[in-house]
C-alpha cells in the first residue's frame, strides 16, 4: 500500500526509531553531500566483493545480471514509488548498468555517487515543488484517483508529469492528516516542515552511509540477506545481540527534524536521574561538566545517539525543551550500563481450565523476542555472558518449581538471531537429536545435533507462530514439529527464512590486530538449513498445525515477497525418535474446538472482518482522493495503518509484559483441551 514518504532512505532514518543511547563525538547538522570515494571505501568495496565471491552460498560470480539487479535495488533503494527521479534520469543510468560489475570489481563505488547526486538535485525540486502546490487550492471534491499500487508506479517524463504526481500525493496526504484529526493551516505546515526535514536529512548523509546503500544493493543482488553493515551499523548490531550498552538508557525518534524521546529504560542512567520525561525533545548535547553545547536540531538521529553514548561513569549534557513546558533546561546525566531486558526471555504464570479434581490448570508462557548472545564474552570464557537458552532455561526451572501443567512459547515477534541459541533452546525441550542440518556451497550437509542427554521440559507445549517468526524462530518451531512433540500455533506459516549467515568484520579480517581500524562487517548468507525430516524452511516456512486468524498471516512481509529469494529445496532426512506427543488426531480435535469458540468470540469475528476489508482495500490499485469518498472508507478501515501498527508492533522491542488477550485467551483454551485429550488418553 501507499506511504507518502516511503523510500529506504527515509524509512533507514526512521527506523533508528528505538536506538538506545549510549559515545561521543559528531559534526554539528550542517548538509555534507557525499562528496567521492575515499580510499577507505575503495578498501571496504575491495574485500567485500572478495569474500562475497568466494563466500557465498550461491557461489556465483559478479556479472550483468548482478550489475543489472544492482541498479533496481538502488534505485528502488532511493525512490520506490518513482516519484523523484524522471524517466530520463533512469535512461542515463540504465546505459551504465551493464559496466556496474566491472567498476565494483575495480574497487569502483563512484557511480553511486553520480547517481545520489543526482537524486539530491530531484528532492530539491520535488521540496520546492511541494512548497508551490501547499501554497495553492486543492480541489477535494474531484473525482479523481492516485496510483498505490507500486507495480504501476512510472517515472514522470515531464515536469508537468512530476507536478501531477506530486499534487495528488499531496492531496492524499494532507486527507491522511484529516483521519488524525489534523487539517487546516496547522496540516499544511506540518506537511511543509515534513518534507523540509525530509530534504535536510538527505543532504545530511554521509559517505559512509551511501556506501553502505550501494554496496548493499550489489550484495542484495546475490539474495536479500546479504549486506554491507557499516561501522555504526555494525555497532547497532552488536548491542542488539548482547543486550547491553552504556548510555543513558532512553529511546528516541526524529520527528521533523526533532529528536523525540520514546521511552525511558526502566533502571538505567536517566530513569533513575528523574528528569528526562518521554515526548522530553532534545535539542542540544554536550559532553562533561562544561563541554559546549552542540546544537542538535535538524540532526540525524544516528549522529544525536552517537553524541548521546558514552562509556559508564562519564556526564553528558541534555539541552531539553518539556514537553509541558516551552523554556528549555539543561540535564546532567552520568552514563551508566544498561541491561536491555525489553528484549530478553520474558516468562509469566496463568490459571487457566480445570483439572479433573476441580483445580485450574497452571500454564506458564514465555515470550521470547530474539535468540540473543553475548558473543564477545561467550568467546572470552566468561561464565555469565547473556544467553536465550541459559534465560529459557531459568525460566522453566522456575515454572517447574511453581508447578505448572504446560508451556507456552511464543515466538510471534521472533526474527531470528544466534543459530548456536536456535539448537541449544530447542534442547530443552527435546532429547539427544538432530535439530538442523546445514549445506553449504558446496553442497556439503552438516546436521547439528543437541548433544544434552535429558529435557529440561518434557511436559505440553505450545510454539505461537506469525509470518514475522523467521530464521532460528523457525529452526525452533519445525524441529519441534518434526520431533511431534509439541503444537506450532499461529498464522498459515512463518516467515520462511532458510538461510543462515556470517559476519565478517572487516577491520578485523583485514588487520588482525588488538586495534583494528572499523571498516563495518560483510553479513553473508553462507548456508542454507533444513529441518531434521529434509525440507528446507526456505520461502514455505512452518505451517501451523492449527491456524489461528490474523491479519499479519496476510501482510506481503515473508520471504516470498522480497527481490530474489533463494529457492526452496530439500535434502534426506536424518534418523531420529519422534516422540509422538502430536498427531494429526489430535490436530484434528483440537481445531475443530478451536473454531467453535472463534465461531462465538466477538474479537475473532471482528478480526475475521478486518481481514476481509483489508484484502478488499489492498486489492485496489487506486485510492479515491475525493475527500467525501476517502473518509468514508477510511472510517471502514485504514490498510495503511494497518500494515503499520503490525510492522512497529514486530519491530517494537519495549512492548509490556506478557498480557491476556483474546488470542493468547484462545492458545491457552487450545491447551486445556490438549491437557483434557492427554489425561482421557492416560485414562484408557
Amino acid at each position: 500500500m501507499f506511504r507518502p514518504t516511503d523510500s529506504i532512505v527515509c524509512r533507514r532514518a526512521a527506523a533508528v526509531t528505538a536506538v538506545l543511547l549510549g559515545i561521543l563525538c559528531c559534526c554539528p547538522a550542517v548538509w555534507a553531500d557525499p562528496q567521492e570515494p575515499s580510499s577507505v571505501d575503495r578498501q571496504i568495496t575491495r574485500t567485500v566483493v572478495y569474500h562475497l565471491c568466494e563466500g557465498h552460498l550461491l557461489d556465483r560470480e559478479l556479472d550483468d545480471e548482478i550489475s543489472e539487479r544492482c541498479l533496481g535495488i538502488f534505485l528502488k533503494t532511493l525512490d520506490p514509488w518513482k516519484v523523484y527521479f524522471y524517466q530520463s534520469d533512469i535512461d542515463t543510468f540504465t546505459e551504465r548498468q551493464d559496466d556496474l560489475d566491472d567498476l565494483i570489481l575495480n574497487a569502483d563505488v563512484s557511480f553511486g555517487y553520480t547517481v545520489f547526486k543526482v537524486f539530491l538535485q530531484r528532492v530539491d525540486e520535488r521540496v520546492a515543488l511541494v512548497e508551490e502546490i501547499l501554497a495553492g487550492p486543492l480541489d477535494f471534491t474531484a473525482d479523481e484517483t492516485m496510483i498505490s499500487d507500486r507495480d504501476l508506479a512510472r517515472y514522470p517524463r515531464t515536469f508537468a508529469d512530476a507536478r501531477d504526481t506530486w499534487r495528488k500525493r499531496i492531496k492524499y496526504e494532507l486527507l491522511m492528516l484529516k483521519t488524525d484529526d489534523t487539517e487546516g493551516q496547522e496540516a499544511l505546515d506540518k506537511l511543509k516542515q515534513r518534507y523540509e526535514s525530509l530534504k535536510r536529512r538527505m543532504h545530511q548523509t554521509d559517505e559512509e552511509e551511501l556506501l553502505e546503500m550501494y554496496l548493499t544493493s550489489m550484495t542484495s543482488s546475490f539474495d536479500p540477506h546479504t549486506s554491507y553493515m557499516s561501522a555504526s551499523t555494525l555497532k547497532n548490531f552488536e548491542i542488539a545481540m548482547k543486550l547491553e550498552l552504556e548510555g543513558i538508557g532512553a529511546s528516541l525518534q526524529s520527528v521533523d527534524g526533532l529528536t523525540v524521546v520514546k521511552k525511558i529504560i526502566t533502571g538505567g542512567a536517566a530513569d533513575k536521574d528523574g528528569r528526562l520525561h518521554v515526548e522530553d525533545k532534545i535539542v542540544g548535547v554536550g559532553q562533561g561538566e562544561d563541554g559546549e553545547i552542540v546544537d542538535t536540531v535538524d540532526m540525524k538521529l544516528k549522529d544525536v545517539v552517537d553524541l548521546i553514548r558514552g562509556k559508564k561513569g562519564t556526564v553528558v549534557r541534555l539541552e531539553v525543551i518539556p514537553l509541558d513546558d516551552p523554556k528549555r533546561k539543561i540535564i546532567d546525566i552520568t552514563r551508566a550500563k544498561i541491561e536491555l531486558t525489553d528484549s530478553e526471555a520474558q516468562g509469566k504464570v496463568f490459571e487457566d481450565g480445570r483439572k479433573s479434581d476441580g483445580q485450574p490448570y497452571r500454564i506458564g508462557v514465555i515470550d521470547l523476542p530474539s535468540f540473543y548472545m553475548d558473543m564477545d564474552r561467550a568467546r572470552a570464557g566468561d561464565p555469565d555472558y547473556k544467553s536465550t537458552t541459559r534465560d529459557v532455561r531459568r525460566i522453566l526451572e522456575s515454572f517447574k518449581a511453581e508447578g505448572v501443567d504446560a508451556v507456552i512459547l511464543d515466538l510471534r515477534l521472533n526474527g531470528g538471531g544466534s543459530l548456536t541459541e536456535a539448537i541449544n533452546c530447542t534442547g530443552l525441550f527435546i532429547d539427544e537429536g538432530p535439530v538442523v542440518q546445514v549445506k553449504d556451497a558446496k553442497g556439503r550437509i552438516t546436521p547439528y545435533h543437541d548433544l544434552e542427554p535429558g529435557t529440561v521440559w518434557a511436559g505440553p507445549l505450545i510454539v505461537l507462530t506469525s509470518k514475522f517468526s523467521a530464521s532460528a524462530s523457525e529452526i525452533l518451531a519445525g524441529a519441534i514439529q518434526d520431533y511431534r512433540r509439541g503444537l506450532i500455533v499461529g498464522d498459515h506459516s512463518t516467515h520462511g527464512k532458510g538461510t543462515v549467515q556470517s559476519l565478517m568484520d572487516l577491520g578485523k579480517r583485514l588487520f588482525p590486530v588488538a586495534a583494528s581500524p572499523e571498516m563495518g562487517a560483510l553479513k553473508i548468507t553462507m548456508q542454507q538449513f533444513y529441518r531434521p525430516l529434509g525440507a528446507s524452511t526456505q520461502k514455505k516456512g512452518v505451517e501451523a498445525d492449527l491456524e489461528l486468524p490474523s491479519l499479519t498471516t496476510h501482510l506481503d512481509v515473508s520471504e516470498s515477497d522480497l527481490d530474489y529469494p533463494i529457492e526452496f529445496d530439500k535434502v534426506e532426512q536424518l534418523a531420529f525418535s519422534a516422540v509422538d506427543q502430536v498427531n494429526q488426531a489430535i490436530c484434528d480435535q483440537l481445531r475443530r474446538a478451536s473454531e467453535l469458540r472463534q465461531e462465538k468470540s466477538e474479537d475473532f469475528q471482528k478480526v475475521q472482518k478486518r481481514i476481509a476489508r483489508y484484502l478488499e482495500q489492498k486489492e485496489r490499485k487506486y485510492v479515491t482522493l475525493n475527500e467525501e469518498k476517502f473518509l468514508k472508507e477510511r472510517a471502514e478501515l485504514n490498510t495503511d495503518k494497518e500494515e503499520e501498527q503490525a510492522l512497529e508492533d514486530a519491530a517494537n522491542p519495549d512492548k509490556p509484559t506478557i498480557e491476556r488477550d483474546y488470542y493468547l485467551d484462545e492458545a491457552m483454551a487450545i491447551m486445556v483441551d490438549y491437557l483434557n485429550l492427554r489425561q482421557v488418553a492416560k485414562m484408557n
